[in-house]
């Protein structure tokens, strides 16, 4: 491991973790020099009380909270839109995105907007932003996309039906509040396709060989962040969802998707990114669960490029290698994703009620998407659009 070479990683400003860290929400909004927040939701949490705890909290920081709960699964650009007239309408100076990556990632496109005016597809791919975004505050209830942490958000243009990077410095939230309460209330589903997403972040981060860098293209510190996320996850995503009344799992996996938030914001996503982004362009397959139902096919095309990595994963998630060759080692990281997957039951996609005839006539267009969304190009081994086609007949069922 080189650690005299020149590298850069970034982070938020603020970095709060632990139970009750959202109870300074409103304190941390004040720091910002706000007088209305603007509150990025979804109606989901408010059926849940979370929107009006953290409400209280900006209350009672002298501020005024005003609630914009239109996010749905997958962010739109009419969504952004939305919360940009509310924002404007109602005179808000602070942000902040309360939910999952999808909550998180609409109010990242409404806080650049606010300050540099146009269409969010203005700023698509990387590094078209210009001012700095209105200060924003990312409170995560999944553990998850780790967005709260990250450069880009993914957005679902309307008018193409195409997703979209934005892809910045600039992007990444201020302050990242990670309270483990608030993700008491995800159901089983939701922990299972979420905790996979972070899992994905971790591992693809990991191998990701982004041209920027040398070797496998980690900057040396990456490593320390994705290894005790792969450890985290794989030995507390069954209990979460299996009890998710089991705080000390919750809180494992929410530090576990903020390490896996550092790796993938830092060193990028591979080919399972590239083919999860046409599944929720095309068929509206939720993020998270895209990239959970692509991940265990993308590991077995892929690990024979990267043997070394693929047996440090396989011991980060517990796996007993130390008598095995790296081979075996690296194998023994697939097998343990695919039992994971299938304990906490995640579905096979003709599961979705996606017509396979359906599905059939866009698989070129999806591979063709997917590997022009860059992120294939940088796996240990780079597919060619023919073998992303045979991938996506693979995942089908």
């Amino acid at each position: 491991m080189d650690h005299l070479r020149s590298y850069q990683v970034r982070f938020p400003r603020g970095v709060h973790f632990g139970l009750g860290t959202s109870e300074k929400a409103g304190e941390i909004a004040k720091g910002y020099g706000g007088k209305k927040v603007l509150m990025v939701t979804d109606r989901i949490l408010g059926s849940q009380g979370i929107i009006e705890k953290v409400s209280q909290t900006i209350s009672r920081a002298g501020l005024q909270p005003v609630v914009y709960d239109g996010v749905v699964t997958e962010p739109t650009t009419q969504q952004v839109q939305e919360g940009l007239d509310i924002y404007k309408k109602e005179g808000c100076d602070v942000i902040i995105g309360l939910g999952g990556g999808s909550c998180i990632d609409a109010a990242k496109g409404i806080a650049v907007l606010a300050t540099n005016g146009g269409r969010l597809q203005d700023y698509e791919g990387r590094g078209k932003i210009k001012k700095p975004k209105a200060p924003l505050i990312a409170i995560p209830t999944t553990a998850g996309t780790g967005s709260e942490v990250s450069w880009g958000a993914v957005i679902t243009d309307t008018e193409r039906k195409v997703k979209f990077i934005v892809h910045s410095p600039l992007i990444i939230p201020e302050e990242a509040v990670e309270d483990p309460l608030l993700t008491l209330s995800m159901p089983p589903g939701i922990t299972a396709s979420s905790g996979m997403d972070a899992l994905t972040h971790a591992i693809e981060g990991f191998i990701s060989m982004r041209e920027a860098n040398q070797g496998y293209g980690s900057p040396p510190m990456i490593q320390y962040f994705a290894l005790p996320a792969m450890e985290l996850i794989s030995r507390n995503l069954r209990q979460a969802w299996a009890n998710g009344k089991d705080i000390q799992a919750r809180s494992d996996m929410l530090l576990g998707q903020l390490l896996a938030g550092f790796t993938f914001a830092n060193n990028g996503t591979t080919l399972a990114h590239g083919m999860a982004r046409p599944l929720g362009a095309y068929f509206h397959v939720p993020h998270g669960l895209a990239n959970a139902i692509c991940l265990p096919r993308v590991m077995e095309f892929t690990w024979v490029a990267a043997p070394d990595k693929f047996a440090l994963i396989a011991k980060a998630m517990g796996q007993e290698v130390s008598h095995l060759s790296t081979v075996e080692a690296a194998e023994k990281a697939v097998e343990a994703v695919k039992k994971l997957c299938q304990d906490i039951q995640i579905p096979k996609l003709s599961s979705l009620g996606i017509k396979r005839e359906e599905y059939l006539k866009v698989l070129v267009q999806m591979a063709k998407d997917g590997l022009a969304s860059g992120t294939p190009l940088v796996n240990p081994r780079v597919p060619t659009e023919k073998e992303i086609v045979e991938l996506f007949e693979l995942v089908y069922d």
